[in-house]
């Protein structure tokens, strides 16, 4: 039976891909006020193994989400919604990208500060990173559920996040969002 989830080794040529997409998603965003682009995620940490899948939140203020989802859907993106994770819209990919989780999110919002704390702690730690990995690829080697998958390595980004400075209640709210997706 086929693994649903894949976990490869870090690949260097990932933030080339980031930069590659950055410049699309810069050229379609194109009158939108946008305060950044961040790659995010596992292929985000160098050295980390990962899902090959680049992660990307496009960062705008609340008044310029509408903006920034349309600009998207004319470049052939469909929107999926915030997807139970407040302040974050989950925008699916045109086919001919290469495999891409991308979001628009409010700037100051949970979901990005999230998504920051866990890339720049991992990419601090390099045993926790160490720790990380190991843990996904077991998760990935005995599931074929990607809820499952995400529960399972809620305890250890909990820990992750606790080091960033992420306070219990945010955790928390962090864990049951990622729980309803």
């Amino acid at each position: 039976m086929e693994r649903l989830i894949e976990i490869v080794d870090y690949d260097p040529e990932w933030p080339a891909r980031f930069a590659l997409l950055r410049q699309m998603y810069e050229r379609a965003l194109t009158g939108v006020a946008i305060l950044g682009i961040e790659h995010v995620g596992s292929t985000s940490v160098p050295g980390l193994a990962a899902k090959p899948v680049i992660d990307i939140d496009i960062v705008v203020t609340v008044d310029q989400v509408p903006r920034a989802i349309e600009a998207m859907e004319r470049a052939g993106f469909l929107s999926l919604g915030e997807r139970g994770i407040p302040d974050r819209w989950a925008l699916q990919a045109p086919p001919d990208l290469p495999p891409t989780n991308t979001y628009v999110v409010a700037e100051g919002s949970l979901a990005l500060r999230n998504h920051l704390a866990v890339r720049d702690q991992l990419r601090s730690e390099g045993a926790l990173r160490d720790q990380y990995a190991a843990l996904k690829r077991s998760i990935a080697a005995s599931v074929h559920d990607i809820d499952e998958y995400v529960e399972m390595k809620s305890s250890l980004l909990s820990v992750v996040l606790a080091r960033s400075g992420l306070t219990a209640e945010e955790r928390e709210a962090i864990e049951i969002a990622n729980r309803s997706q």
